[in-house]
């Protein structure tokens, strides 16, 4: 019997293992590019249509993804009633920085977009605007004398047809090639919203992640309400500088849509699937105060 058993182990051919194989470059490139997206806070993975069907909220936790000029235009207004500002102005090099105006040329070639801001009237809800749409994929958002002259006029446009102003704030701060006249646009937009304030206009501020430096200082925290998006940072000098100067260690939430709220420098925060209802409630309000001064 034993005989017969060993015999029989001998005649059984043995199991080939399985090895995991690495994809050929051909395989790799059968797979688009982009059809997949992982989630910079949570670390989960989800197809990027989804997300983008999502508004760019992550399915997972809710983080949520910086949005482009023209996806804040398409998710918030009406369709096809948004007209841009033809302000047919571009930056200068005016300190001669080193390969600054190259710079700008490739982030108009990668946004589509003049210059860090995008100004312009739109419908919500069948309520026209103005509007001015910051975005952080050109230089960072930063605001220079273009950026703070196309939001100045936006402001002008909404004062002359007395219409709502709406600004989505994300940007890096002053843009320091541009020096002293990037800080200058401080002074200038919060001036001709004070003026635009003072002749009843409604200034309404959203901001997105990041809203930092001059721009936080300035015409973001100026409006009559204040929204922030959810974890948006927001604030003027960076966490390291105020830590290093106060000598003391801050909050893990500190500088956060949600910290601000907490302390009172903030109306609400508000997540991007209900934004448009929220901002047409305020929007039907100022109209039905108007109406009725």
């Amino acid at each position: 019997m034993l005989k017969d058993f060993f015999s029989k182990q001998k005649a059984a051919k043995p199991k080939k293992r399985k090895y995991a194989t690495i994809p050929s470059e051909s395989a790799k490139q059968d797979v688009p590019e982009g059809i997949m997206s992982k989630c910079p806070e949570c670390k989960k993975i989800m197809y990027t249509k989804e997300l983008q069907k999502n508004l760019k909220v992550c399915l997972h936790c809710g983080h949520h993804y910086r949005m482009t000029a023209q996806e804040r235009v398409q998710s918030l207004f009406d369709e096809g009633s948004f007209a841009p500002f033809q302000d047919h102005i571009s930056s200068e090099n005016p300190l001669g920085f080193p390969d600054y105006m190259e710079k700008i040329e490739k982030d108009k070639k990668k946004t589509g977009l003049e210059e860090a801001v995008l100004t312009g009237t739109g419908m919500i809800n069948q309520i026209e605007v103005v509007t001015a749409i910051m975005d952080s994929h050109f230089r960072m958002g930063s605001m220079g004398s273009v950026v703070g002259e196309k939001i100045t006029r936006a402001i002008e446009a909404a004062a002359e047809k007395r219409l709502p102003f709406i600004i989505f704030t994300a940007s890096g701060g002053a843009r320091m090639q541009e020096g002293v006249l990037s800080l200058m646009q401080m002074a200038k937009t919060s001036t001709v919203l004070k003026r635009f304030s003072d002749q009843g206009g409604l200034i309404i501020s959203i901001m997105t992640h990041p809203t930092t430096g001059g721009v936080s200082a300035s015409f973001a925290s100026l409006g009559d309400f204040n929204f922030a998006e959810p974890g948006a940072l927001i604030g003027f000098a960076g966490r390291r500088v105020i830590e290093q100067t106060i000598r003391e260690e801050l909050p893990e939430d500190f500088q956060t849509a949600e910290f601000l709220l907490n302390h009172g420098q903030l109306d609400a925060v508000i997540p991007r699937s209900e934004l448009r209802d929220k901002l047409t409630t305020v929007l039907e309000i100022h109209r039905q105060v108007g109406d009725m001064a």
